[in-house]
This record gives C-alpha cells, structure tokens and sequence, in this order.
C-alpha cells in the first residue's frame, strides 16, 4: 500500500510531530508538581533524556507515546499500513533503545517509571495510573 501523502507532504507532516512538551507530559509533570514533587524535565546528561527527573528521589519518568515506542498492549502500538518495512526497522530500534537506556539509568541507581500515553486516556484510567506513579516515586524513598 502506498502513502495517500506525497514526500514532501509527509515529510511536513513528520516534522510536526512534537519530541517534548507533548500534552502527555505536561499532564503528567502538572499532576506530581500539585503533589508537591519537583522534577527538572529533558535531562541531556542522562541516557535517553528523561522526561521527568525527580534527583531527590533518583526517580526518572518516560511518558512514551504507543506508536513512537510500539506499545504492545494497545492498538496505537502497531505497524502503519504503508512502508512497512521501514516502520518495522525504525520502531524496532526504538524500543532496544529504550530498553537499553533504562538499563543504564537503573545501573546509574536510578528507577525508571514509564507512563504510557494511553494510559492517560480516559480521567478514569489517568486517575488510577498518577495516583501509581505518586506510590512508585514515594516508594523509591523508602
């Protein structure tokens, strides 16, 4: 199946897509800062530029989209229908990358919590998943 795109259209297309500041994220920094943690956000320095580092308690969060790091437990997590092959390599690879840094970060000492984009879909299932992710980083303080 072809692109319903042309190059140049898709190419756009693609450049929009945003890297950080996603509404993800800001949903989920918003909702720990009203809990009262502070976090630095986009750390270069560390493995994969976390999202959200929490230094007080060596605690870093990934908000993952589903497609961008091929959720297998939802249906965003898939194979486009066009230039499989392509999709197939790229996604692939992103999801070594994202198990290779969380090792790191976790050899570093840190823990790594990741939030998955469809997780926060619904106020029901968003309430239930940051409420976890509050547990997940008081627990690293113990």
């Amino acid at each position: 199946m072809s692109d319903i795109f042309s190059a140049s259209q898709r190419s756009y297309l693609m450049s929009r897509i945003k890297g950080k500041d996603t509404k993800s994220e800001i949903l989920v920094r918003k909702y720990i800062f009203s809990k009262g943690f502070r976090y630095r956000k986009n750390v270069r320095k560390l493995p994969g530029t976390p999202d959200i580092v929490l230094s007080k308690y060596k605690t870093i969060i990934f908000i993952h989209g589903c497609f961008w790091h091929f959720h297998q437990k939802c249906k965003e997590g898939r194979l486009p229908k066009s230039n499989v092959a392509y999709w197939k390599v790229k996604l692939e690879k992103n999801v070594e990358r994202d198990i290779k840094n969380t090792a790191l970060l976790e050899l570093m000492g840190w823990k790594v919590i990741v939030v998955w984009e469809c997780e926060l879909k619904t106020v029901t299932l968003r309430k239930i998943r940051l409420e976890k992710v509050i547990q997940e980083i008081k627990n690293q303080a113990v």
